[in-house]
């Protein structure tokens, strides 16, 4: 996996409730969702290869900071690239109540990069305590 890979492990969940608890940690920072992507039944329905679907359940969810986004473009216009920002969940066939996210690091190369990796961290983290919960 990829260095700037985080992977966070939600045991004694489900996919609805960490699902359902990753947008309540995006929408309790003020955030607004842009996007749910149904990752798993696009491996579906394209069929790429043939090959076997490794998920049981995957979404990557997208949302954006509009003040952080202005910072991170005001850093540098390139950085328009880290927005939106994603979080993945899904369940692996094999066992469903192991529940991960997933997210790629935006670095810590500049002070809105570095506030980019807080809010990921903040929003995982509040969103494994719901899971748990299963609320």
């Amino acid at each position: 996996m990829a260095n700037d890979a985080h992977v966070f492990k939600i045991s004694a969940s489900d996919f609805r409730a960490a699902h359902d608890g990753l947008i309540e940690a995006i929408e309790s920072e003020g955030l607004v969702v842009g996007s749910i992507l149904p990752f798993r039944e696009m491996l579906v329905r394209t069929a790429v290869g043939d090959a076997e679907n490794p998920y049981a359940d995957a979404e990557i969810i997208q949302f954006c900071s509009g003040q952080l986004a202005a910072e991170l473009v005001l850093e540098s216009p390139a950085q328009l690239t880290l927005c939106p920002l994603s979080i993945a969940v899904y369940t692996l066939p094999q066992d469903r109540s192991i529940v991960w996210m997933a997210y790629r690091s935006p670095g810590a190369g500049t002070s809105g990069r570095q506030r980019a990796e807080l809010l990921l961290q903040r929003v995982v983290q509040r969103a494994a305590e719901l899971a748990r919960l299963r609320w």
